[in-house]
């Protein structure tokens, strides 16, 4: 079993933690969006207040441990391992707790070509434990606005993790994926939940739009954030997010393998 101490090194060592590479004009580029409520920083999430750039920073600094100093513009971001400890804690505690009511999950990412392996073991293990690992709206088409258009895309799951996959693209487990920060992925599997009067998630997994989107919408959300993803934190602050895990979440897919195992353990899912 990885241990805590571990764990710690190998956040670091993997820069999962400790400095890692966003940017912190990244970071702050995303908080001012986020404070103007633009549609790409709130990921789905209908924030209750207002969120000033400096406010942002405090809840930055507590949830991540990253600088709260507003005269600090440049250079690359810090995440506190023991903040991501800690979170990866609770997130097994919600885990387990799913697990052990044996409730539907309803999993998706997107960071396919990072995060795919990650979940996949949770979908995995949940299912082993008896949780139905739902995947609604399989193959439905869904429009993803980018700064180049919109992408038409395809709504798939592969080993139960939900992802868009460019319309058209066949192949590998998640060739084709597309990086989004949408909810609308979400939105559409949870349609499709409610227009075929089935059980709805009692907990969404995921990263992004996938854990913003479900917490708007009343769904029980924990998932995995980088320090230019606030909608996690403030979701979490206003009570719609579960739990908001700190950490890189673009490093080589490899890298969150021991991060699974310690959770599964942790969570007593382990096989």
């Amino acid at each position: 079993m990885l241990g805590t101490g571990a764990l710690r090194a190998h956040l670091i060592e993997a820069r999962l933690a400790g400095t890692i590479a966003t940017t912190r004009e990244k970071s702050l580029g995303r908080y001012r969006l986020f404070a103007a409520r633009d549609p790409r920083a709130l990921l789905g999430l209908d924030p209750e207040r207002d969120w000033p750039v400096g406010e942002l920073l405090r809840l930055m600094g507590q949830k991540c441990g990253v600088s709260a100093d507003p005269t600090h513009t440049s250079g690359l971001d810090v995440i506190d391992p023991d903040r991501t400890i800690a979170e990866l804690d609770r997130f097994a505690e919600r885990l387990g707790e799913a697990a052990g009511r044996r409730a539907p999950v309803l999993i998706g990412t997107g960071h396919p070509h990072r995060l795919l392996g990650f979940y996949a073991a949770l979908a995995d293990a949940l299912s082993s434990a008896g949780c139905p690992v739902l995947t609604p709206a399989y193959g439905a088409r869904v429009d993803i606005a980018t700064r180049f258009g919109v992408r038409p895309c395809t709504l798939t799951y592969v080993r139960g993790v939900a992802l868009m996959r460019e319309t058209g693209v066949r192949g590998a487990p998640g060739a084709g994926g597309v990086h989004t920060h949408s909810p609308l992925p979400v939105r559409t599997a949870l349609a499709a939940v409610g227009d075929a009067a089935g059980p709805l998630p009692g907990l969404a997994i995921g990263d992004h739009g996938w854990v913003c989107g479900a917490g708007q919408l009343g769904i029980e959300a924990i998932g995995l954030a980088d320090t230019d993803d606030p909608a996690l934190f403030v979701g979490q602050a206003e009570g719609r997010v579960s739990v908001a895990v700190p950490l890189d979440d673009a490093v080589p897919s490899a890298c969150y393998r021991p991060l699974a195992r310690y959770v599964l353990n942790r969570a007593r899912l382990s096989r």
